[in-house]
C-alpha cells in the first residue's frame, strides 16, 4: 500500500501511467468500447465493475494533461442522427477542471471513427464498465514539473 495514492489505482495501472511518457494516450473507455480489437498493439488494463468518471478523477490526481497542446483531452463525437445524450460530458468537464486550469478548454471532440483510428495508437487502454454512450475520453500525457 502506498499513501496519497487513489485506491482505484491498481499496481498494474500505476506502472502503465509511470512508464507513459510526454504525449503518450490513454484511453479510458465504457464498456462498449472495443478495447481489446482497438489495443491490439496497446496494454489493456480491464477496470471491470468501475465507472470512467471515478477513474478518470484518480488518474487526474497523477497524471499531468500536455500542455503543449490544445486539446489534451477528447471525446468521442456522437454520431449525427443518434439522439444520444452525453450528461457524462458535463461530469468530465468539471473533473478535468479540478485538476487543469484550462477547464473545459482542454477538452475536444473526436468523431468516431477517428476516435477508434488514434485509439489504435494509444499507450494503454483501460476497458471499464460504464454503461453511459459516448463515455470514451483519451488524454494525452504532460510532464511533471517539479515546483
Amino acid at each position: 500500500m502506498l499513501k496519497g495514492i487513489p485506491k482505484i489505482l491498481s499496481p498494474e495501472l500505476l506502472k502503465v501511467l509511470c512508464e507513459m511518457g510526454h504525449s503518450d494516450r490513454l484511453v479510458i473507455s465504457d464498456g462498449n468500447f472495443p478495447a481489446e480489437s482497438m489495443g491490439k498493439d496497446a496494454i489493456v488494463i480491464r477496470c471491470d465493475g468501475h465507472g470512467v468518471p471515478e477513474l478518470l478523477d484518480a488518474i487526474l490526481q497523477v497524471f499531468p494533461l500536455d500542455t503543449y497542446v490544445e486539446k489534451p483531452v477528447n471525446l468521442m463525437e456522437v454520431m449525427p442522427g443518434d439522439t444520444v445524450e452525453t450528461p457524462i460530458w458535463d461530469t468530465y468537464k468539471e473533473i478535468v477542471a479540478k485538476y487543469d486550469e484550462r477547464g473545459e478548454k482542454a477538452i475536444g471532440n473526436i468523431e468516431r471513427f477517428a476516435f477508434y483510428d488514434e485509439a489504435k495508437t494509444a499507450y494503454a487502454i483501460i476497458a471499464t464498465s460504464e454503461k453511459a454512450l459516448y463515455a470514451n475520453i483519451m488524454l494525452q500525457k504532460g510532464v511533471v514539473v517539479d515546483s
